[in-house]
């Protein structure tokens, strides 16, 4: 399929010069494999994680050694709480709640993370349950619950319980949760499934600024920027998502499902039906391309925390999973990179 559209201009010299690099770069690149997700809290409550087990194999027989999440980190959700002037009510809507594990533990979020690089750096085959226990306690200070969750999991399940350090408090927020979320159910369920220590979170707000002013022209212009035929074709997909999960729940159709997420098809409705459409927007306060200042900006710092997580470890599989709207602009901007190449989702999912 062909998408019609104005030619962008060619690089500058310069910046043509960076595939002096590309070229330089030996065999094997990491590899990434962007799985756009819908976001399985539209499910109703109580929808059984298992029908996601297919999906699981799939992604486990491709083999990923390290899993970038959307989600925010504590560092940044410390950053956000207290800059809240610009941020106001970011942090409450996406982070978190780390302070009764920092409390617990009497450290701070450095010292949370401190002691988790110490505890990680030895290489171990079997790590006793009490250490698993500390670091999901740990990672919980951190505020990174899927990464809790990952040590929680691969305990022996009657090894899953409180200890003096990770407490009855902390440990009721790795219990399983009514209303699904990706993060746990795919991702921290397949990090330790595949034996990893931890999952990455790579969601980034800080440019959340890039739009300016939240003013009353934003609450005029979206929906007017949103009401059309392939921003509806799009909620139509969410919809019959939900439906068909809710109606026919069974694996097969979440594998179908993640097939069509991921297609080219949706790819080019999601654009057209919300960036696209912001980026054409005629309103004198040029309120779309304002929002699309956002989204370029989010995500080019997704994509750049994704590098930084996998820039120790050059040649290995990262599988970045996200929600399905920023899956086209993950591959963009991933694509661009000398030593990154991404992999056919269509052919893990097969």
């Amino acid at each position: 399929m062909t998408i019609p559209g104005t030619a962008r201009a060619e690089p500058t010299r310069a910046a043509q010069a960076v595939v002096i690099a590309d070229a330089a770069v030996r065999e094997p690149k990491t590899e990434v494999l962007v799985l756009g997700t819908p976001h399985l809290s539209t499910l109703p409550e109580g929808t059984d994680p298992s029908l996601f087990d297919p999906l699981l194999d799939k992604l486990a027989a491709w083999q990923p050694q390290l899993i970038a999440l959307e989600g925010i980190g504590g560092a940044q959700c410390d950053y956000l709480r207290e800059f809240a002037f610009a941020y106001d009510g970011t942090a409450d809507a996406y982070c978190f709640d780390a302070e009764p594990a920092r409390k617990a533990l009497g450290l701070d979020q450095a010292g949370a993370e401190a002691s988790i690089e110490q505890i990680l750096a030895e290489a171990v085959e079997q790590r006793l349950p009490a250490e698993r226990r500390r670091l999901a306690a740990l990672f919980l200070a951190a505020g990174d619950r899927a990464s809790a969750m990952v040590q929680w999991l691969r305990l022996p399940a009657e090894e899953r319980r409180a200890d003096a350090v990770l407490t009855e408090e902390l440990a009721k927020a790795l219990a399983p949760r009514a209303r699904l979320n990706e993060n746990y159910v795919v991702g921290a369920r397949l990090a330790a499934r595949l034996g990893l220590e931890r999952v990455h979170l790579v969601d980034d707000h800080t440019g959340d600024r890039a739009s300016g002013p939240d003013t009353d022209a934003f609450a005029e212009a979206m929906p007017r920027i949103w009401d059309n035929e392939w921003a509806k074709a799009n909620r139509k997909l969410g919809d019959d998502w939900v439906a068909r999960l809710s109606s026919t729940p069974s694996p097969a159709t979440v594998i179908n499902s993640y097939i069509d997420y991921n297609s080219l098809e949706t790819a080019e409705l999601v654009v057209r039906g919300d960036f696209g459409a912001a980026a054409g927007d005629r309103g004198v306060a040029r309120v779309g391309r304002r929002y699309l200042a956002y989204w370029e900006t989010r995500n080019l710092r997704m994509v750049a925390n994704i590098r930084e997580a996998a820039g120790p470890h050059p040649g290995i599989r990262v599988l970045a999973i996200v929600g399905a709207s920023h899956k086209p602009y993950y591959e963009r901007y991933l694509d661009m990179l000398s030593e990154m190449r991404l992999a056919n989702v269509a052919e893990v999912l097969r």
